[in-house]
């Protein structure tokens, strides 16, 4: 009796505790589970935004080829030359040109400092010319204006030579013109 006493109580014991080991071992797996899924569930998010980036390749391949055109195309507008030394003298031609072919004559010309504009340099040059007249001057400056690659007048000092007779025009002209010259 004292067994059998014994052997009741040992059986729920042991089915009680086998059903625990079984629940705590489901609850293992499932976590286990549950984790995987996670893992599978961002492997899969990744994924998915790799292929959307490898789609999206042919139009940023036909975007950058667009930039570069774009920036070709605005190189024009730079002056170019190996060195700042030679931009600037070729800014001091380019000027030289313009002033005399409306009739003017240059005194002087001397290159400036150079500004870093990042990812441009500003190369400045100042010129001192004597002009026929007025009309001569305005052309000067339309031409410099006008032109590619881009010439901007910084600073205009006009002063008549001969106050008696105020046709000659002594003029300084503060010129600069961006380069991508490193």
């Amino acid at each position: 009796m004292k067994r059998n006493r014994l052997l009741l109580l040992a059986v729920p014991v042991i089915i009680i505790l086998a059903c625990l080991l079984a629940v705590q071992r489901y609850s293992a797996v499932r976590k286990d589970l549950d984790a995987v899924k996670e893992e599978e569930a961002l492997k899969d998010r990744t994924l998915r935004k790799y292929v959307a980036l490898i789609a999206e390749r042919p139009d940023l391949e036909k975007k950058a080829a667009q930039l570069k055109e774009l920036r070709k195309a605005n190189d024009t507008n730079l002056l170019e030359g190996q060195t700042i030394a030679i931009v600037a003298a070729s800014l001091q031609d380019a000027v030289r040109t313009i002033v005399t072919s409306h009739g003017g004559t240059v005194a002087s010309e001397r290159a400036g400092k150079t500004e870093d504009r990042e990812p441009f340099k500003v190369i400045t040059v100042t010129i001192d010319t004597v002009l026929p007249d007025a009309r001569a001057l305005a052309d000067v400056l339309y031409a410099i204006e006008t032109r590619t690659p881009y010439l901007i007048v910084r600073d205009l000092d006009v002063r008549v030579r001969n106050m008696r007779a105020p046709k000659e025009l002594s003029v300084r002209l503060d010129i600069a013109a961006l380069t991508a010259t490193r």
